[in-house]
């Protein structure tokens, strides 16, 4: 045991050493005479080395020494870095992580792969330059045998270059302190029940600071704000222990640019600004997804090649530039870039072609509306689906995964001259400020972040006025349109004719007034999320309880505009595309389907509308439930079913393969995960000529996209999965009722 825990400390503090050490190559390869940066890099080679020399991992000691002596020749100047040096040595530490993952997975360094790789790195080494001072002063080295199990025979242990004494004089006592000394590692899950149990604390918190205001009693105002006081402090401690710099997630992130120029032959210098801002874990684990694919679609259709750049009268090297900033307590990520930008015209073209609007709803778009149909379910400007891009599965999930944590994400673009995406995200998404509001005699939560400011009407105040019927107030010499919150919600008001509050908002850059029956306080409310049973209503991002005990929803600024009609055209266009079917200009049924691949049929479509999520999980992560396959997913057990097996009658089979391609999708009560050997595209069709089956898992075959295609049954599927007995295949009958159209699909990542 003892053992174990230091393999998982070296574990921990490799990983660490190592996420930084692909940004700083990236950094290094554009500045090659930078000497701190390379020193950074051999000291984390040089560290890995020993350590795993003293735990007896051979084969990473080696690995890691042949790199570590490239390193040592770039640092003491006997050669210069390349591009080609720079790919080999994130090749090793490449190598290093694979095997890094095989000893956190079962201690030992796994198959070995490597050989061919040291190597490379050994004739990449030995091609050093020397003078014929220098090799005439250094005696011969011993040529020695290598084995691959890391061990030399007849070799001393080398000793570590930078433990020497006078090594060690030269080096401030504060470099060689270790993160060990200056840091405590928490388990995540901790931090997390330690945030509930001070969000169970406000609440107390807020029922003691009602109950007291109504009574007074002195003893009990001195501990009431005595606990005020401790629970501010304590709340604000827990939040810091879970904030993060947003710079893990930009770290990946010059290495992901790198590969992509390389991959499409350009020239991309990434650039970061305000690495260090810090962020709540949860939404640092949001964001990533969405962060990577911006930065993906600006290397790829963003940026030029360098001739078409300089056919424009651009440098060759495009600009990709990452900027952060805290401001009104949310933060602001801008991902900017100097390439083509965006063709509004040629954006509408794409989106009539791919039939996902019609000739009329284009004429009306402006070109800001054209830009942001990027944002639409199914939509690409790709010419071909690469492993890139071009499925039309990208930026609507960034704009759904942006708006689930309470965020918004805009786009602008200029053509040839470049692009910018700006989201918005709260700090937190555990404890957060709110303004309570008053509706129909039931009481709302509005988040400060989407807060703009206050306004009274009626007497003593502004008054409404009205353009054709529709409710608008005079600010700053501008109309304001407003909307009703009782209209909205469909209950009655509760205040006196002619006066009203307005609550001024911002949702999706666009402000609007939100007259409300009053306005009660600004409090710090605790989010709970929603049941299952009200989760389609859009209009509310979750519950907090408030100081006398009762529940107040949380109002989802975004949702509650669609619904009142404030959001632009094209995010209202873009909402029915969520559903099945699709209504040309000329009235033909378009269906959105899931096309894959699975055992020997090669062409299989599934309705879009019945799709809950994509998913790629590694194999190691299947486990077994009554001789099943499942994974744990979001908390729960989901029943795994291999498609090609299923349709061969083997459905009960292990999944196969080191990533698995997953459809998640429900059925009645059980999320089920479909294993399927290739997702190959999203397609808006109409359905031609459809034939039945005499199959029990296919509904039949149709021609869709100009080729005949089977549809997959995945009720029958679900039924074979989940063991359904006669009984419970009434109930699913029931549960698979027309209505389940009706629920909201989660976004495909």
């Amino acid at each position: 045991m003892e053992d174990r825990e230091i393999i998982q400390e070296f574990l921990l503090e490799s990983a660490e050493n190592l996420g930084k050490l692909d940004q700083d190559m990236v950094q290094l390869e554009r500045e090659p005479g930078n000497r701190e940066l390379l020193a950074g890099v051999f000291r984390t080679i040089h560290t890995i080395k020993g350590t795993c020399g003293f735990l007896g991992f051979s084969r990473l000691e080696a690995l890691s020494h042949v790199t570590e002596d490239l390193l040592s020749e770039l640092r003491n100047g006997a050669r210069s870095l390349d591009a080609g040096m720079t790919t080999l040595i994130l090749e090793s530490v490449d190598a290093i992580r694979r095997i890094l993952e095989s000893i956190e997975a079962g201690d030992t360094e796994g198959p070995v792969f490597e050989k061919g790789l040291i190597a490379r790195l050994k004739l990449a080494r030995d091609e050093t330059t020397e003078t014929p001072e220098a090799a005439a002063a250094e005696p011969p080295k011993p040529v020695l045998e290598e084995r691959y199990d890391g061990s030399v025979p007849g070799a001393a242990p080398m000793p570590a270059e930078d433990s020497s004494p006078a090594r060690a004089a030269a080096v401030p006592d504060s470099t060689l302190r270790g993160a060990s000394d200056t840091t405590l590692r928490v388990d995540v899950g901790l931090l997390d029940r330690l945030m509930n149990l001070v969000g169970e604390l406000v609440l107390t918190r807020n029922q003691l600071t009602q109950y007291n205001s109504g009574h007074d009693d002195p003893a009990l105002n001195a501990v009431s704000q005595r606990l005020n006081l401790i629970t501010s402090e304590l709340q604000e401690g827990v939040m810091k222990t879970r904030m993060q710099p947003i710079g893990v997630v930009w770290n990946k992130l010059p290495r992901v640019g790198r590969d992509l120029a390389a991959a499409l032959h350009k020239q991309i210098a990434l650039e970061m600004e305000g690495a260090e801002t810090e962020l709540d874990r949860t939404i640092i684990e949001a964001i990533k997804d969405p962060l990577t694919h911006i930065v993906r679609n600006s290397c790829d259709h963003g940026i030029e090649t360098p001739e078409q750049r300089i056919a424009r009268g651009k440098k060759p090297q495009g600009r990709l530039m990452l900027r952060a900033w805290h401001e009104g307590g949310q933060v602001n990520i801008e991902i900017s870039d100097d390439g083509a930008g965006i063709d509004p015209a040629r954006v509408k073209a794409k989106a009539l072609e791919r039939h996902l609007l019609t000739d009329e709803q284009a004429a009306r778009l402006s070109e800001r509306d054209a830009i942001n149909l990027v944002f639409l379910p199914g939509f690409s400007t790709a010419a071909a689906v690469t492993s890139i891009s071009g499925r039309g599965v990208g930026m609507d999930v960034v704009r759904t995964h942006i708006e689930k944590i309470g965020g918004a994400v805009d786009l602008t673009s200029r053509a040839g001259q470049g692009t910018t995406v700006r989201v918005r995200i709260p700090l937190t998404l555990a404890i957060i400020p709110g303004l309570v509001v008053m509706a129909g005699g039931e009481r709302f939560v509005i988040p400060q972040g989407n807060l703009d400011e206050l306004i009274q009407t009626g007497e003593g105040g502004q008054a409404i006025e009205y353009v054709h019927n529709s409710p608008v107030l005079r600010r700053r010499n501008a109309l304001l349109p407003l909307a009703d919150l009782c209209s909205v919600l469909a209950v009655a008001p509760q205040r006196r004719p002619g006066e009203a509050s307005v609550v001024v908002l911002q949702a999706d850059r666009h402000r609007f007034g939100l007259i409300v029956d009053s306005i009660c306080d600004s409090q710090e409310i605790v989010v709970k999320p929603l049941g299952v049973q009200l989760q389609p209503l859009d209009c509310y991002a979750g519950a907090t309880i408030m100081g006398d005990g009762r529940l107040a929803l949380i109002l989802d600024i975004a949702g509650l505009a669609l619904r009142a009609g404030m959001i632009e055209p094209s995010r209202q266009d873009a909402k029915p595309l969520d559903g099945a079917v699709v209504r040309t200009g000329n009235g033909a049924a378009r269906n959105l389907f899931l096309l894959c691949r699975g055992g020997a049929f090669q062409r299989l479509a599934i309705p879009l509308s019945r799709v809950a999520r994509l998913e790629k999980i590694a194999a190691s992560a299947v486990e077994y439930a009554s001789n099943r396959p499942v994974i744990q997913y979001r908390g729960r057990i989901l029943p795994l079913l291999n498609l090609g097996q299923s349709l061969d009658a083997g459905g009960g089979s292990a999944p196969g393969g080191d990533a698995l391609h997953v459809v998640v999708f429900r059925s009645g009560p059980a999320e089920i995960g479909l294993v399927v050997d290739e997702i190959t595209d999203i397609l808006n069709e109409a359905i031609v000529d459809p034939q039945g089956s005499d199959r029990a898992d296919l509904l039949g075959s149709a021609m869709i996209g100009g080729r005949v295609t089977d549809l997959l049954d995945l009720d029958s599927i679900a039924q074979s999965a989940i063991g359904s007995s006669p009984g419970s295949l009434e109930r699913l009958a029931q549960a698979l009722s027309p209505e389940k159209e009706s629920q909201p699909r989660e976004a495909l990542v």
